[in-house]
């Protein structure tokens, strides 16, 4: 399919060709799981750029990788048909290639941002695939502690924040770095995304109201098109996690 975001329409010169290949989902047409996935769809769209969209079925497969990406894994790029398939590198690439004044700069202003959340899917793993009930809450408490960090960080003011009120003693920011989408959000969201919907599933286990600042983090993030629009249906998501995510054994 062809995506172009609704910054991308206003754009009249053309741009370079650029395709995106992902893991597609059981009816193998539309968004599979996977965040790596998720996070370059959403670059692109957060860039304006026009582009192709592949959605790859993965029991397909082998036809497909081996004319256009040969020994690769979804996601990779194919950009004006030069072959990109590390991921990381595909980030830096479109962000140093799609940059201003035609693309907007998404990379974070403060460093801190980019660490942010970023022990949470190891530990969120660790509690989700044990099937003792007698470590669940020692496993959950850590995994716990995880989320209360990252809640800690949205929760604190940016210096940006405190230039405008010194007094600011709570930060009102709607995502990681300020109030648009960067990097580390199509970073950390996609992850989040999938913990949201496992967690409830298998755990009975919703993420605690009482981390105001990361509430605030995901209901803005779920309002934006760009993230709402790459989410996996939440019954791709459980589908791959049937192997690997275990109920606690009664």
């Amino acid at each position: 399919m062809d995506v172009t975001s609704r910054a991308s329409q206003t754009k009249m010169a053309e741009g370079p060709k650029i395709e995106l290949f992902i893991k597609a989902s059981g009816d193998a047409e539309s968004v599979g799981n996977c965040p790596f996935c998720q996070r370059l769809f959403m670059i692109l769209l957060l860039k304006g750029a026009k582009f192709t969209l592949t959605t790859v079925d993965m029991k397909r497969a082998p036809d497909l990788l081996k004319d256009v990406a040969p020994g690769s894994q979804p996601p990779f790029l194919l950009y004006n048909k030069e072959l990109k398939t590390d991921t990381n590198k595909i980030e830096e690439f479109l962000e140093e290639t799609l940059a201003p004044p035609e693309y907007p700069k998404l990379c974070c202003q403060y460093k801190e941002s980019n660490n942010a959340g970023e022990d949470i899917f190891l530990k969120f793993s660790a509690y989700i695939k044990n099937p003792d009930p007698a470590s669940n809450p020692r496993l959950e408490k850590k995994f716990l502690s995880t989320l209360v960090k990252l809640n800690m960080f949205l929760e604190a003011p940016l210096p940006y924040e405190l230039d405008k009120n010194p007094n600011a003693s709570e930060s009102s920011r709607c995502f990681l770095d300020g109030d648009t989408l960067t990097l580390a959000d199509c970073n950390l969201l996609p992850k989040l995304n999938i913990i949201k919907v496992v967690c409830k599933k298998y755990r009975n286990y919703d993420i605690p109201v009482e981390l105001k600042g990361l509430t605030r983090y995901l209901d803005n993030a779920y309002g934006q098109d760009e993230f709402r629009f790459t989410c996996p249906q939440e019954s791709e998501i459980l589908m791959a996690y049937q192997s690997v995510a275990k109920y606690l054994n009664k």
